[in-house]
């Protein structure tokens, strides 16, 4: 299969970046180091190419009608520059994917912009479009995954930096709010949005005005590799290994994102998880830090004290800020409380660990 390459391709391999298949995606794993590119984000500010993300828009009479019955949250209740986290599920409740809906300004032809996981544009485009024709509704959907680039800029000194950069007063910006305005004279759409729980934007520009924007935002490019370790510090998600609706299916509830769910509307799913809301789940994803010396991988065993069997580790890392390996399990509801005793079986040898609350670091 041919990897789909980023607009700012070339720039990373002019920067000697490590590259990484992601997605369907030749993505930049690191660029100096994942330590070093993790800490400038802790410490002062990093920035990340993350074109891989989807970005399919929909516009029309009906945009808000279709993106509501497509995604739990309340798509109705955003104003014109909010944003909103979400998830996209099936009949059966089975998180397909999780998503962050933007309502465009008003400024913008468009009406809604969706943002899925790397390599789901396609799938969710046809989603869209699907039922579309099937509920008979008017909107326009479009897939501009190939004509945006997404420039995240995070760390506590990202604001100052990006200010020197752009017309948006950045300052009037609230979390999950979305502007538009110019970028090193590049005119784009700014989000108060990202992954690694920092301060921070993500930047929408068209691909071709790119490198313009990537080389005028001058901080510590970092890669897949830190952003990973970042967000795992914070307990988000990560589409494919903490839920999957083939070898990971979990609902909303079980993977921790339940206010997310907002009953009251209409959408996909709705009634199974209405169902799973008042009846409540067996298991649910639980953070955990090692005690033992040891780093949790992704499949390693979680057992109780006694050696029986309670799940695996979906994530896990040793955390460049903390100084611990930690990881996120899916584990009986009786193991979700924190400081309770179990073992993950590192390389075949059970070691000593307890459970946590996301997120493992307080910011």
């Amino acid at each position: 299969m041919t990897l789909r390459s980023p607009p700012l391709s070339e720039a990373h391999e002019a920067a000697d970046a490590r590259f990484t298949d992601f997605g369907g995606w030749e993505m930049p794993v690191e660029f100096t180091s994942i330590r070093e590119e993790h800490a400038a984000v802790r410490s002062s500010a990093g920035k990340f190419d993350v074109s891989h993300m989807g970005q399919i828009t929909v516009s029309g009479s009906d945009a808000a009608a279709l993106t509501q019955r497509l995604t739990t949250n309340d798509v109705t209740a955003l104003d014109y520059g909010e944003a909103q986290y979400g998830a996209i599920t099936d009949e059966d409740g089975v998180m397909l994917d999780d998503v962050v809906v933007y309502r465009l300004p008003e400024t913008e032809h468009d009406d809604f912009l969706f943002v899925p996981n790397a390599g789901h544009d396609g799938e969710m485009t046809e989603r869209w479009e699907d039922h579309r024709e099937e509920w008979g509704l008017d909107a326009a959907v479009t897939n501009r995954t190939t004509e945006y680039a997404m420039i995240a800029v995070q760390g506590p000194d990202a604001p100052e930096l990006l200010a020197e950069r752009t017309n948006v007063n950045l300052g009037e910006m609230d979390r999950f709010d979305i502007g538009g305005g110019a970028v090193a004279e590049v005119s784009s759409l700014i989000a108060r949005t990202g992954y690694t729980g920092e301060r921070g934007f993500e930047v929408l520009c068209p691909s071709g005005s790119a490198a313009a924007v990537w080389n005028a935002i001058e901080c510590q490019p970092c890669g897949l590799g830190a952003r990973d370790t970042l967000r795992l510090e914070m307990g988000f998600l990560l589409s494919g290994q903490d839920f999957d609706p083939e070898d990971e299916p979990r609902n909303p509830y079980e993977a921790g994102i339940g206010w997310t769910v907002k009953l009251d509307t209409e959408f996909v799913g709705r009634d199974a998880l209405e169902g799973v809301e008042a009846q409540g789940v067996s298991e649910k994803l639980v953070g955990l830090e090692l005690i033992d010396r040891g780093v949790p991988r992704q499949g390693y065993e979680v057992e109780s004290p006694d050696g029986d069997s309670l799940g695996h580790v979906t994530s896990g890392t040793m955390s460049p800020t903390l100084g611990e390996p930690i990881a996120l399990a899916y584990l009986p509801v009786e193991y979700s409380d924190p400081d309770q005793s179990v073992r993950v079986v590192v390389r075949g040898e059970p070691k000593k660990a307890r459970t946590r609350t996301p997120p493992f670091l307080d910011r």
